[in-house]
């Protein structure tokens, strides 16, 4: 299994996102992170279908941080259940893959 993960958090607006963002990569919880506006989401939220404008963080760690990255999420997110979803890099830069290691230790 990969060393290295993407993870995936939508938050609701732009100062939500660099306040997060600016948390994970200070905490070296995530070695990276972009902020991608304009995000339309489509849910279910207790029993009724919702839809809201969001942005999404691309997080970019070690599988090994996730624990603490989901911690770190939910104590400073303001949704009450925050996604925060990793996926596995299966193949990438090996500098790039370093840097990540680096950047997180």
């Amino acid at each position: 299994m990969s060393a290295h993960v993407i993870a995936f958090v939508t938050v609701s607006s732009a100062r939500e996102a660099r306040r997060l963002s600016d948390a994970l990569v200070r905490e070296k919880l995530a070695a990276c992170a972009n902020i991608v506006p304009g995000v339309r989401s489509v849910y279910r939220w207790k029993g009724k279908v919702e839809t809201a404008s969001e942005q999404l963080l691309v997080l970019k760690t070690r599988k090994s941080k996730v624990p603490a990255l989901i911690r770190r999420v939910k104590a400073l997110h303001t949704y009450a259940v925050p996604e925060v979803i990793a996926f596995p890099i299966l193949a990438g830069n090996p500098d790039y893959l370093r840097w990540i290691d680096e950047s997180v230790k």
